[in-house]
């Protein structure tokens, strides 16, 4: 609850992530002070902040629970057939590209498992690692996702992948085998809506980097919608190679070139200490392995 109360900077927005009242979370925590005699939290406006004691507090509690995941992946390998749940969770192009297809290999590898997948932005699936919730979240870094020092979570690298322009069939850049991005400077922009996922933002910051600023005219909330806007000629867009339309659609994916190409970096995420659980390993080998020709991967999951 304190570590809960920690992230999210009220009582309120804790106990909502526990399921839990407010009542009820202030009352562990002012037991939980009274217990261990030292003030835990003290109000900041309309939120309330963590006491030096507290930090102290959580230190030491991170690393208990990084020695329980330990000893869950001790306990889980002596465990003969193991039948899970295992619970995935990633954003919405990662679930599509890569936990899809490792979810499906996993079962065929072992029909009695049980895999669960769940469609979620970033800063959700983190929240569903720390509640416990979830097993193994697939991430893109953001900006307002916890450091990488974040005692509570283990990140490696999974697959790094370019971005592609999609242009409508028949628009001039459409017949070349590679384009800068400086060259769809004077277009019609279609972008994901910003408060969806993280991507607009993006967008933006290599648009700047290109030498100007993208003309928005329409938002979208998926990327079949996209690829709709973009076909009928609504515009253009920045994809990344996990993203994809449908068939029938007459668009155009553009591979871009240059000194500084668009690319999109992909982790794997897991509480700390349970990275070396046998069905986690088994789900981050099938991930690997599911990391498509058009992209690179970054790192291999020993055995």
């Amino acid at each position: 609850m304190l570590r809960l109360v920690h992230q999210n900077g009220t009582v309120t927005s804790a106990a909502e992530a526990l399921h839990l009242t407010p009542s009820a979370v202030s009352h562990h925590l002012r037991e939980l002070a009274r217990e261990l005699k030292v003030p835990l939290l003290e109000p900041q406006g309309r939120r309330v902040r963590l006491t030096p004691a507290a930090h102290l507090l959580i230190e030491h509690a991170d690393a208990l629970l990084a020695r329980w995941e330990e000893a869950l992946t001790d306990l889980e390998s002596h465990r003969a057939g193991a039948v899970g749940p295992l619970r995935m969770c990633g954003f919405t192009t990662a679930v599509g590209g890569l936990l899809a297809p490792a979810a499906a290999a996993l079962r065929r590898e072992d029909p009695g498992l049980v895999v669960e997948v769940r469609e979620c932005d970033t800063d959700v699936a983190l929240g569903l690692l720390a509640a416990g919730e979830t097993d193994l979240a697939v991430i893109e870094p953001t900006a307002d996702a916890p450091p990488p020092g974040d005692p509570r979570f283990d990140r490696e690298p999974l697959m790094e992948e370019a971005l592609d322009l999609i242009v409508p069939a028949g628009h001039p850049l459409a017949s070349r085998p590679g384009v800068r991005l400086e060259h769809a400077a004077s277009e019609d922009w279609v972008s994901v809506q910003p408060e969806i996922c993280a991507h607009h933002q993006q967008v933006l910051a290599y648009c700047a980097a290109a030498g100007f600023t993208p003309r928005f005219a329409h938002n979208a909330t998926t990327w079949w919608v996209i690829w709709a806007l973009v076909a009928h000629g609504l515009g253009v867009s920045l994809v990344p190679r996990l993203a994809d339309g449908p068939s029938d659609q007459p668009v155009v994916r553009v591979p871009l070139t240059g000194d500084s190409v668009p690319k999109r970096r992909v982790l794997t995420c897991v509480r700390r200490g349970s990275r070396g659980n046998p069905l986690i390993a088994r789900a981050l080998g099938a991930l690997q392995d599911a990391v498509p020709p058009r992209c690179e991967r970054l790192r291999q999951v020993p055995a």
